[in-house]
C-alpha cells in the first residue's frame, strides 16, 4: 500500500512538473535524439541498443491503452493523462530527432529525395511546438495517425539495419508494410458504416497506400547508408585503395585512351553486407549499370570503384555516375564533363 502511495505521488508530482514547464520535454526530445545519433555514428557498439530502445518505446506507444487499463486494473496505480500525453509526444520527438540526422546526411538535396527529408523536419517541428502538437495534430484523428505511421516508418527503416542487418530492400518492405499496418486505423475513419463496400474498399486502399510507398521509394534516402568520399579519376593505388587526381572534365580522346573510374566509400552499418550499382548516364540517358558488393563497418567507408572503358563514339555532353541501392533508392551522385 505505501508503494503504491508513493508511485501515485512521484505520477501526479511529475504530471504536475510537465503541465508547469512544457518547454523541458521539447529540450529533453531534441538534445537526447541527436545524442543518440553521435551516439551511433562514433560508438558502433551502442548503435543496437539505442535503436532496440527506440522500437520499444514504440511497442509501448502502439500498446499505451492496454497497459494502462493493465497497471491500473492490477496495481491501482492510474496514470494521469497529462503524463501519457507528454510521454507520446516525447517519443515522437525522440525519434525525429534520432533519425532526422541520418536523412540529413543521407538525402541527395538536388533530387526528390529532399520533399521526404523536409516532410520530416516539418513533423519535428510540429511534435516540438505545443500548440501545433495538441490543438492542431491531435485532435484530427487520421491526421495524427498518419503523422505516427511516417515518423515509425522513418524510425524503422534506421533501426532494421542497424539491429537486424537487414539490406536496404529488406528494411524498406518491411517498414512500408508495419506503417501500412499501423495506417489501417485512419483508413477506417473514411467509413462510419460496416457494409460490403466498405470490406472491399479498405484492403484497396491499404494495397494503393503500400504501392505508392513502394513506387516512392527513389524519393526516399537510404537512412543508414550514405558517401564519405567520391571521386572521377583515371587511377586507383590499389595498394592504399585511393583514387588519382580527382577529375571535373576531360577529352574525349582523354576517355577513350584511358578509360574512367568512379571511386566512391560508403558508410554503412556494422555487420551489414549490401550490392549497389554505379550507373553511368550521358546526357541524362543511361548507358550502363554495374554492380558492387559493399560491407559496413569502417569509420572512413567502405571504399570501393568501378572501371569503365566501354565509352559511346561521341562521348561529349555532361555525364553523371549515380550510386544507388538494389531498391533503386540513391545514395549519392557523381558529375563530370566530358569535352571534345
Amino acid at each position: 500500500m505505501l508503494l503504491k502511495s508513493r508511485l501515485a505521488g512521484l505520477f501526479n508530482l511529475a504530471s504536475r512538473l510537465i503541465l508547469r514547464y512544457p518547454g523541458v520535454v521539447a529540450l529533453f526530445g531534441f538534445c537526447s535524439g541527436v545524442a543518440s545519433f553521435v551516439l551511433v555514428e562514433r560508438h558502433a557498439g551502442l548503435a543496437k541498443v539505442i535503436a532496440a530502445v527506440m522500437l520499444a518505446s514504440w511497442l509501448w506507444l502502439m500498446l499505451e491503452n492496454s497497459l494502462r487499463r493493465g497497471v491500473e486494473r492490477r496495481f491501482g496505480w492510474k496514470v494521469p493523462p497529462p503524463l501519457l500525453r507528454y510521454v507520446t509526444q516525447m517519443v515522437h520527438q525522440e525519434s525525429l530527432f534520432f533519425i532526422i540526422p541520418f536523412f540529413f546526411i543521407t538525402t541527395t538535396w538536388n533530387s526528390g529525395q529532399s520533399a521526404f527529408t523536409v516532410l520530416l523536419g516539418i513533423a519535428a517541428l510540429i511534435s516540438l511546438i505545443d500548440p501545433l502538437y495538441y490543438q492542431w495534430l491531435a485532435p484530427r484523428r487520421w491526421i495524427y495517425l498518419a503523422f505516427h505511421a511516417l515518423t515509425l516508418f522513418a524510425v524503422l527503416l534506421t533501426a532494421l539495419p542497424i539491429i537486424f542487418h537487414l539490406s536496404t530492400p529488406q528494411s524498406y518492405l518491411c517498414s512500408l508494410i508495419i506503417a501500412v499496418l499501423l495506417a489501417l486505423p485512419s483508413l477506417l475513419s473514411f467509413f462510419p458504416e460496416w457494409n460490403w463496400k466498405s470490406l472491399i474498399a479498405i484492403p484497396l486502399l491499404a494495397l494503393s497506400v503500400g504501392l505508392v510507398g513502394w513506387l516512392g521509394r527513389i524519393w526516399v534516402p537510404p537512412a543508414t547508408l550514405w558517401l564519405t568520399d567520391v571521386a572521377v579519376t583515371m587511377s586507383i593505388d590499389d595498394a592504399s585503395r585511393k583514387p588519382g587526381n580527382r577529375l571535373r572534365q576531360l577529352s574525349s580522346r582523354e576517355l577513350h585512351d584511358n578509360g574512367l573510374y568512379a571511386f566512391t566509400a560508403i558508410n554503412a552499418p556494422r555487420g551489414l553486407k549490401e550490392r549497389i550499382y554505379h550507373v553511368w548516364e550521358h546526357n541524362g540517358r543511361r548507358v550502363d549499370r554495374i554492380p558492387l558488393d559493399i560491407s559496413g563497418g569502417r569509420e572512413a567507408g567502405y571504399r570501393a570503384w568501378t572501371h569503365k572503358r566501354n565509352f559511346p563514339g561521341n562521348p561529349e555532353g555532361r555525364w553523371r555516375v549515380r550510386v544507388v541501392t538494389e531498391a533503386g533508392q540513391m545514395i549519392g551522385m557523381l558529375r563530370f564533363d566530358v569535352t571534345q
